[in-house]
C-alpha cells in the first residue's frame, strides 16, 4: 500500500465522531472501557467496536492489569493532529461568525 493510501486509511478511521470523542478522553491518561463508557455515554458494545478499530489501525494501544484492559493513545502525535484540526475548525467558525455579524451590522464591530 502506498503512503497516500495509508494516510487516507488513518484519516477515514478518525473521521467518526465517536472515535474522536474516545481520543479526546484518552489524551491525558489511559482508561478502561468502563471509564470510557461513563465519560462518553457510548454503549459498551459500541465503544468496544470503536476501540477495536482504533487498535487495529495502531491509534490506541492496550495494557492488561488483572482483569482490566487499559486503553491509551499509541502515539501522542495523533493528539497533535487532532488539536491542529480542531484549531482550524475554531478559526473557520470564528471567521464565519465575524462575517455574519458584520453583514448584519455593517460598520459595527
Amino acid at each position: 500500500m502506498d503512503f497516500y493510501a495509508l494516510h487516507s486509511d488513518v484519516c477515514k478511521t478518525l473521521a467518526n465522531p465517536k472515535r474522536q470523542m474516545i481520543l479526546d478522553q484518552l489524551r491525558e491518561r489511559e482508561m478502561t472501557v468502563n471509564e470510557l463508557v461513563d465519560l462518553t455515554g457510548i454503549t459498551q458494545a459500541n465503544l468496544s467496536q470503536h476501540l477495536a478499530i482504533l487498535r487495529s489501525k495502531g491509534i490506541v494501544s492496550t495494557r492488561r492489569q488483572g482483569i482490566n484492559v487499559f486503553y491509551s493513545i499509541a502515539d501522542p502525535k495523533i493528539i497533535k493532529a487532532f488539536d491542529l484540526i480542531s484549531d482550524m475548525i475554531k478559526d473557520t467558525l470564528k471567521s464565519q461568525t465575524e462575517t455574519v455579524k458584520s453583514a448584519i451590522r455593517p460598520g459595527e464591530e
